[in-house]
């Protein structure tokens, strides 16, 4: 709990410091004066409010699982077999194991986990053909412009971009208003016209509630979580579930037992 409230301090104080160039900005306003920033102010407060959002809800589920028991593995066993025909993949489908997240555009732990982690294990396992990776949406309540970005996602994958898009939404995560959907769409290369008719049509909006309800029956309510397990064509078996953006080491350690364990099962049969 330490840890935790020490965490909550910082993120208090970092909040405080970002809001303060805004207050400033706010109060010259009403006091009728100008400021170098003047027409960015009203956005500046909206996304700050977000974000302040955001992490408040973040630090919770930080502390609700750390009163769950600092103890428990951070892999832990589901049995179940899950399924990922239709899902967005990347890497080799031959590939032996499969890992899977569920994941929320603005949130800001998956995108650490986006920018940090999965780029190592992009580079180290899936783009030597020993993973699969599979983005399933599960956008919060809370978000509430991570729906239609799960949405814009999907689009561009009509054109062959879905994973250009789902780059720009993490890296733009404050700033994912129907308007600004369509700038990404148009620097990663998207015809503007088909993907902002493919967005207003809404007719993504249903798969990614699938997805959402699929999360649900897996017992996940938060993001990021990740479901690891070894491949079986369009099937995921011996499927281990990881809450949380934890950093590289953790997910390699229980990459590398999963694959040794493939690899003695292959050599048994």
């Amino acid at each position: 709990m330490k840890r935790i409230t020490l965490l909550v301090t910082l993120v208090g104080l970092a909040l405080t410091g970002c809001m303060e160039p805004v207050r400033q900005d706010v109060e010259a306003l009403e006091q009728g004066r100008e400021t170098p920033r003047k027409d960015s102010v009203r956005q500046d407060v909206e996304a700050l409010k977000q974000s302040q959002e955001a992490l408040l809800k973040d630090m919770a589920e930080i502390k609700k699982l750390l009163q769950i028991g600092e103890e428990q593995p951070v892999a832990q066993a589901l049995d179940k077999v899950l399924e990922i025909s239709g899902a967005p993949l990347k890497g080799s489908q031959d590939a032996k194991l499969t890992l899977i997240e569920f994941s929320d555009y603005q949130c800001p732990f998956c995108k650490r986990h986006a920018e940090e982690t999965l780029s190592q294990i992009d580079k180290e396992y899936i783009a030597t053909g020993k993973i699969r990776y599979v983005f399933r949406d599960f956008p919060l309540e809370m978000h509430k412009q991570a729906l239609k970005a799960a949405e814009a996602a999907h689009c561009a994958d009509e054109q062959g971009k879905y994973w250009e898009i789902h780059d720009q939404l993490f890296a733009n995560q404050q700033a994912l208003k129907p308007k600004q959907l369509t700038r990404y769409a148009r620097a990663v290369g998207l015809k503007a016209g088909p993907f902002k008719k493919c967005l207003d049509s809404g007719k993504y909006a249903e798969q990614v509630r699938k997805d959402i309800a699929e999360g649900q029956k897996l017992g996940i309510n938060g993001t990021p979580t990740l479901m690891l397990g070894v491949s079986n064509g369009d099937k995921v078996e011996n499927v281990k579930m990881i809450q949380g953006a934890h950093p590289f080491p953790t997910f390699k350690e229980e990459i590398d037992k999963l694959l040794k364990g493939s690899d003695q099962r292959a050599e048994n049969k």
